[in-house]
């Protein structure tokens, strides 16, 4: 069997007090495991509500302020570097959120074997790793057999959004997800869709818009 290349490198960074404190006392009241069993998403939660999967949260800034400003949702975190999971881990015992679950493994292994086809509400991926070196475009994650998977793993009418600084690899995604037979740019023009409020701004952006940088976002239904 070929071995499928990885979009993320595992790299021993620093991890801090509070991160780490995360990772002992907070995670384990969080986290989803991972098995070959799909998941119950109304068990894990305890109700039934769409649910939303993040992919990369990062340190978990604007999957904690979704959360927070859309408690009628679930949300699902997956992220394998352990400072933003500690972190993450961290602010939702300090806000007591209860729609917040965390997955520390690789996305692509935990759709195929863990979410159930048609389940979700949307599919979020934002700033993944442009791995801008032509010899490095392999390694990224959104490829036409990725979203092909995200599409079968989400509901008629969910969504998917996506959003990079970086315009070659938005130039990538949209003709990626344009390809995707499942799937139709909710810009009925076509394009980049404008940002929505349901994104927050994260301060890495914030200081990009300072500098002149650009930020394309873009969504996409799955058809009816």
């Amino acid at each position: 069997m070929q071995r499928r290349i990885k979009s993320y490198v595992l790299r021993a960074g620093r991890v801090s007090n509070r991160q780490q404190q995360g990772l002992d006392l907070w995670l384990q009241h969080y986290e989803l495991t991972v098995s070959n069993e799909p998941w119950s998403l109304d068990k894990e939660f305890g109700r039934s509500a769409d649910t939303v999967v993040e992919i990369g949260f990062g340190m978990g800034t604007s999957l904690l302020s979704m959360a927070k400003d859309n408690p009628q949702n679930n949300y699902i975190g997956i992220e394998v570097h352990k400072a933003g999971v500690g972190s993450l881990a961290a602010d939702l015992h300090e806000y007591q959120l209860s729609n917040v679950r965390i997955v520390a493994h690789d996305a692509v292994e935990v759709l195929q074997a863990q979410v159930e086809d048609n389940s979700l509400a949307g599919v979020q991926i934002f700033f993944p790793d442009p791995w801008h070196k032509k010899r490095h475009h392999k390694r990224r994650l959104i490829q036409p057999e990725f979203i092909q998977l995200v599409s079968k793993k989400m509901k008629q009418g969910g969504f998917i959004h996506c959003a990079t600084d970086w315009q070659e690899y938005a130039e990538h995604i949209l003709d990626v997800l344009s390809a995707e037979p499942m799937l139709r740019n909710q810009n009925l023009a076509g394009g980049y869709s404008p940002r929505p409020d349901s994104r927050p701004l994260t301060k890495f952006e914030r200081r990009g818009e300072r500098l002149g940088h650009g930020v394309w976002d873009l969504i996409f239904i799955k058809n009816e």
